[in-house]
Order: structure tokens, then C-alpha cells, then sequence
């Protein structure tokens, strides 16, 4: 949650759509769900469910994906004009958010953090790279 919150703080500040609780619950919800998939495979190991159910955790990670596209879907906006779409970087970063959420589920916590560094590095400082060439 708390690698969720560097991509939250910054949209926070810019007061966009999905800012720092949004970015946080989906950071931990993907990683938690994802997290998860270890026990649950193995509770459904047993000989009574053997015949019945195949488990897969990769499945977990296509479903928070899924969800979160859901979600991201709901922060894009279109203008008036063809031009006109806003929300598609904070879209992105919660997609990233539920990507950090699934490498820390999976344990890959080295990962997660140099992702979530990258992440404020591009939504930082190429926020303000745009923001010149636009003015320009």
C-alpha cells in the first residue's frame, strides 16, 4: 500500500481524479488478492476438490488486472472536442499501482520498489517536460 501511495501523493497534488487512497487500496488489494493465490491453491489441493478444480493463480492476476482496467476506465474523460481526453496518465498510474500491488504479492519486493521510483520520476519530472513543450 505504502508503494501505492508514491503514484497517490503525486496525483493528490495535482487533485486528479484517483489520488492517494484510490492508488493505495488498489496497490494493496492487488497484491493481497495475488498474495492470497499460495493459500488458496493449496486449500483446494485436496483430495476432495482434486477432480474438480483446476487451480491456476495466474488467474488472480488477470482478474485484478481486469478490475483495475474497470476502474482506470472510469478516470478517463472526454472533451467536447475529438481532441479533448484527460484522465489517461491517471488511468495509467493505477494500473502501475495494481501492477506494484501484484510484484509485492508475488514477493518480488525489489521490483516494486524500483517500479514505484520510475513511476514518480515520470510523473514528476516529465509532468513538467509536457507542461513546457505545451506552452511552447
Amino acid at each position: 500500500m505504502l508503494l501505492g501511495a508514491t503514484l497517490g501523493i503525486e496525483r493528490e497534488m495535482g487533485k486528479h481524479a484517483a489520488g492517494l487512497r484510490t492508488h493505495m487500496l488498489i496497490a494493496g488489494a492487488a497484491a493481497l488478492i495475488v498474495g492470497l493465490g499460495d493459500s488458496i491453491a493449496e486449500h483446494f489441493q485436496e483430495e476432495r476438490y482434486r477432480d474438480l478444480l483446476q487451480v491456476d493463480p495466474v488467474r488472480l492476476i488477470e482478474a485484478v488486472v481486469a478490475c483495475v482496467g474497470f476502474v482506470a476506465a472510469g478516470t478517463i474523460l472526454r472533451g467536447s472536442r475529438d481532441d479533448q481526453v484527460s484522465g489517461l496518465t491517471t488511468a495509467s498510474s493505477l494500473i502501475m499501482s495494481a501492477a506494484i500491488g501484484i510484484a509485492v504479492g508475488i514477493g518480488e519486493y525489489v521490483i516494486a520498489v524500483g517500479v514505484s521510483v520510475l513511476c514518480l520520476i515520470v510523473l514528476v519530472v516529465f509532468s513538467r517536460i509536457a507542461r513546457k513543450l505545451e506552452s511552447s
